[in-house]
Order: C-alpha cells, then sequence, then structure tokens
C-alpha cells in the first residue's frame, strides 16, 4: 500500500471537517492522520490528510474529496516537492539520577523540555515521522506517562503557493 498526503484547501465554516471525514467514513477509507488549521484568510482553512491504499483508492480520494461543496482545492503534497512536520509532546517519568540522560537524548534531537515536575518531564519535537519515531525509540527504557502526536502538516516547497493555480483570492 501507498501513502498519500493530501493538502485540500477548504471554506472555513461550522461542519467542513465533519463533512469530510464522513466521506472517507462512508466509503471505508482510512484516514492515517489529519491536520486542520486556518490559513492566512480566516475564510480558508488548510486540511492535511495522509491516506494509505493503492493507486486506484488513492486516486479515487483525491477526486471524491475534490468533489464535495465546502472544497476549493486538493493537492497532492510529492516527496521531494513538500516540507512536512509533525509535532509530539511526551511526558516521561524520570528520577532525579535518570533526568539527565533523558534531557541527553532531548538536546541530541533539539527538542524542548517543556515542563518539568517532582518525577517528570514533558518534552516537545518537531520535525519527520521517523525523526519522531527515533526519538520516541530510544525513550523505550523510561516510562512514558503521555504522549500525542499531532499528525502530518505540510506544504509544497518553493516560492510559489500551491493553491496559485486554483485563482484563490487570499487577500479578500
Amino acid at each position: 500500500m501507498k501513502k498519500r498526503i493530501l493538502s485540500i484547501l477548504v471554506d472555513n465554516t461550522s461542519g467542513v471537517l465533519s463533512r469530510v471525514a464522513g466521506l472517507f467514513s462512508r466509503r471505508g477509507y482510512n484516514i492515517d492522520s489529519l491536520t486542520v488549521g486556518e490559513t492566512q484568510n480566516p475564510a480558508y482553512s488548510r486540511m492535511t490528510v495522509v491516506v494509505r491504499g493503492d493507486d486506484q483508492v488513492l486516486d479515487q480520494i483525491e477526486k471524491q474529496v475534490a468533489k464535495l461543496e465546502d472544497v476549493r482545492a486538493v493537492k497532492v503534497l510529492k516527496h521531494g516537492e513538500r516540507v512536512c512536520r509533525e509535532l509530539i509532546l511526551v511526558t516521561v517519568a524520570v528520577e532525579a539520577d535518570q533526568r539527565p540522560a533523558v534531557v541527553a537524548i532531548a538536546d541530541i534531537f533539539r527538542a524542548k523540555i517543556v515542563d518539568v515536575g517532582v518525577d517528570t518531564l514533558m518534552i516537545e519535537l518537531t520535525g519527520n515521522q521517523n525523526k519522531l519515531d527515533a526519538f520516541v525509540k530510544l525513550l523505550n527504557g523510561y516510562e512514558i506517562k503521555e504522549m500525542v502526536r499531532t499528525g502530518i502538516t505540510g506544504l509544497s516547497r518553493g516560492a510559489r503557493d500551491m493553491f496559485d493555480e486554483f485563482d484563490v483570492d487570499f487577500d479578500s
């Protein structure tokens, strides 16, 4: 199965997320990752959706999403032409003597310690999936109390906005 990352420009109105997610559930497609945020124009939001399937299924997903009323544009973020990132927050249980080792792991990955408790550290890390997976793997010797990942978000590389071709006016 192949992975495809879709960047979807939608109207920033109530119910849009539900309608997009509903399309996937009605057709029995799974969403690996979904992130949504407002664009530079508050009238629009950008969804980044990661899906898996064979070429036929992935093409069908792309076409069906593009047909939704609130969808203004759909763009496949292709490998080598995109920058994608994910955020992870991890709370690790640490004894006083373990703290320096966990901080050293965080430093290697350029992670930030965002909260310190008597017996815990909360660490924030941003990067690609492989970097985050490697970080979590190094923490396997410690008790992870809580962990959350945002899911992938991304943009096309270069100066040209990937939605220029769709005649979307961000300035209005």
